[in-house]
């Protein structure tokens, strides 16, 4: 970062000389001279003034390569809750210009995709919050229940709301083109499944057992002949991916995601601990937090609350997350269960 190339640049925007630039900042030409060339840099007190002075942030002061911008940027979504609209703004500007380039264009609309999503789960946790005020005050109003149920991500009935088939649709579409994708025909499996295209589903598990010799094909083979109440052929299909070796972490956790879905909760925790005992450092808080939920909906605030006290451990050791929202959202998990 040289802040001194960008007063420089700035300036010459602006047409102005250095003269004309130290009066306005109450300093000496020789002091601006030296800022651009890099051999002084401006007092901190002094960079509100400059930045005031031509119309930009204090960090747009700081002139960075694509990647320590992309990082600054992602590191101010998840510092903390919802950025106000100003500042949203400026980073939609931010990420908008970066995407001009075409080297650049796939991570800034990655990135500017990321922004999106967490300012959409801030303000559906607000809506989750002032819903469940409207649902007491108004004495169960039935448009305030349908909103805190919608806010809350609720399961919905009707099936014109809960169906995927644009999201398949798109998804298919996709996996026509790269059809080496193993991520995106996973995404489709998961939706296909979810709205019982399960002949569909089939089709496309023959095209992942083709690049994928994992556990993988044996999941969705479980979850397919689930969905299709083929009870013998799923417990079969369980057994076999239970018996399977050589296999990375996150086979553990999907089958302690298959048997808290069972309602086998013992189970779930055991294979949620191998999980995480199987990972290496950096380890996500994942399993532990599946385990703080299976012990909540037992009623077990003491192993909940030993449960979130290791999200929190892995978020500090594993992630150097000491502050911030992602912290304070396991600490009011916590003060919640007091």
């Amino acid at each position: 970062m040289e802040m001194g190339k960008e007063i420089r640049r700035l300036r010459d925007a602006r047409g102005i000389t250095q003269e004309a630039l130290a009066q306005a900042l109450n300093v000496t030409a020789q002091t601006v001279s030296k800022w651009e060339c890099g051999t002084s840099m401006p007092d901190v007190q002094m960079l509100p003034q400059i930045a005031i002075y031509f119309g930009v942030t204090i960090d747009q002061l700081f002139t960075m390569d694509p990647s320590q911008q992309m990082e600054r940027i992602e590191n101010r979504i998840y510092s903390q809750g919802l950025i106000d609209s100003a500042e949203e703004r400026q980073l939609e500007k931010q990420l908008g210009a970066l995407a001009e380039n075409p080297e650049l264009a796939g991570q800034a609309e990655l990135m500017l995709t990321k922004l999106y999503n967490h300012q959409a789960e801030q303000y559906q946790a607000l809506a989750v919050k002032h819903g469940r005020e409207a649902v007491e005050k108004t004495g169960g109003d039935h448009d305030a229940v349908s909103e805190l149920a919608n806010a809350w991500g609720s399961y919905i009935p009707d099936w014109n709301e809960r169906n995927h088939h644009a999201l398949i649709d798109w998804f298919s579409g996709y996996c026509r083109r790269d059809p080496d994708n193993r991520c995106t025909l996973m995404w489709l499996l998961d939706n296909l499944i979810d709205d019982r295209r399960l002949a569909e589903a089939r089709e496309w598990l023959n095209k992942l057992a083709a690049m994928d010799h994992t556990f993988r094909v044996p999941m969705y083979g479980y979850m397919i002949a689930l969905a299709a109440g083929e009870k013998e052929e799923a417990e079969n299909r369980l057994r076999a991916l239970e018996s399977m070796e050589n296999q990375e972490w996150c086979w553990a956790v999907t089958l302690g995601d298959i048997h808290t879905l069972r309602q086998e909760y013992d189970e779930a925790i055991k294979w949620y601990r191998r999980g995480q005992e199987m990972q290496p450092p950096p380890r996500f808080t994942d399993s532990a937090a599946s385990i703080a939920h299976i012990c909540e909906i037992r009623g077990d605030k003491s192993g909940a609350i030993a449960a979130y006290r290791e999200v929190e451990r892995l978020q500090r050791e594993d992630w150097g997350i000491v502050s911030g929202e992602e912290l304070e959202e396991v600490e009011r998990a916590i003060q919640r269960l007091l």
